[in-house]
């Protein structure tokens, strides 16, 4: 099987050859090899290569345009300072206090900014590997997108002091994600991921009612467009499982901090689960036994329906055998 066949064969609830396994490799990607970040995130170009790489080293099971949250805040305006073994910072916000939502500057996905750049880099990889490995393109949700461009602590006084402005900003950031997905997908992304890292730190309330209802129409959108999506939400999501089961996504990542032991049970038995062991006490810090040890809970917890990987990115520092460790238990199960 090839690594789309395996994928879709575990969507489907179909009998793969083996277990697919997606982590995230955005700053090992480029440590391995041996560009600057900085690079990797502003030329298309150099994270195709790092990610073909990755493939090629391990055969991993897609290759992932994910590399940094501030590719839309960056359009919208938002200064950002690059660095050569970190993520992006930014240096203000674009949106410093609130103002009408309707004076925001919207930018074109195609307007050949940073957001432009993302779906350039989907366009090359289809060339590359297209029908081999599924392409990730990726969008920020409602809620870590509001962050970018406020700012956590603003953002958190802002829900409780303004829910409404809150409400008009979400809806804001949901059209411009709504078409970015879209230009990704029609560049040749085959999954769209989602990532809210936010969430994770409000209520069930909060989420029910201002967050779920737009990530949905983020993956109904997608889904009409024919593509996949994956949710990706860091840190302790015990809250909102069966919230985050609602939105309808076709894979779930999960963090951590989750009790996979209750995770199944709360999602239903339709989203495929990525994760969830500790991406830094087991990947980085650990041994390749204790690799394949965690993988193997993780399978037996999520079942068949599962998705080979730790519960956020892969430090840049993993030991390579841990890494070979865990696409070893991907390729014997």
């Amino acid at each position: 099987m090839t690594s789309t066949e395996r994928t879709l064969a575990v969507l489907r609830g179909d009998k793969p050859d083996h277990l697919p396994a997606m982590p995230i490799t955005m700053l090992y990607a480029a440590k391995l090899e041996g560009v600057s970040y900085a690079d990797y995130v502003r030329d298309h170009t150099v994270l195709a290569r790092c990610q073909l790489r990755i493939v090629e080293e391990f055969g991993i099971d897609t290759v992932n345009l994910c590399s940094d949250p501030y590719r839309e805040a960056h359009d919208i305006g938002t200064p950002l300072t690059y660095m050569d073994d970190a993520p992006p910072r930014a240096d203000a916000r674009a949106l410093p206090e609130r103002r009408p939502v309707a004076e925001l500057h919207r930018p074109d996905p195609l307007a050949g900014g940073r957001m432009t750049d993302r779906v350039r880099g989907v366009a090359l990889l289809r060339e590359k590997v297209g029908g081999i490995a599924p392409i990730t393109g990726w969008v920020e949700g409602p809620i870590a997108e509001a962050v970018d461009l406020r700012g956590m602590t603003d953002l958190m006084i802002d829900l409780a002091d303004d829910p409404a402005w809150v409400g008009d900003l979400f809806a804001w950031i949901t059209d411009l994600e709504i078409a970015f997905a879209l230009a990704q997908v029609e560049a040749g992304a085959d999954i769209i991921g989602l990532g809210d890292a936010a969430a994770s730190l409000i209520s069930p309330v909060t989420y029910e009612k201002l967050v779920l209802p737009l990530e949905k129409q983020i993956v109904d959108a997608v889904h009409e467009a024919g593509a996949l999506v994956r949710l990706h939400i860091c840190g302790n999501t015990n809250h909102l499982l069966p919230y985050m089961a609602q939105t309808g996504a076709d894979m779930i990542d999960l963090d951590y901090p989750v009790v996979l032991a209750d995770a199944r049970s709360q999602l239903g038995s339709e989203p495929v689960i990525l994760g969830n062991f500790h991406p830094v006490e087991i990947l980085l810090q650990g041994t390749p036994d204790s690799v394949w040890s965690a993988c193997a809970e993780c399978h037996r917890l999520c079942g068949d329906r599962h998705i080979v990987a730790p519960g956020c990115e892969v430090p840049p520092g993993t030991p390579r055998e841990n890494l070979e460790a865990m696409f070893s238990y991907a390729r014997s199960h």
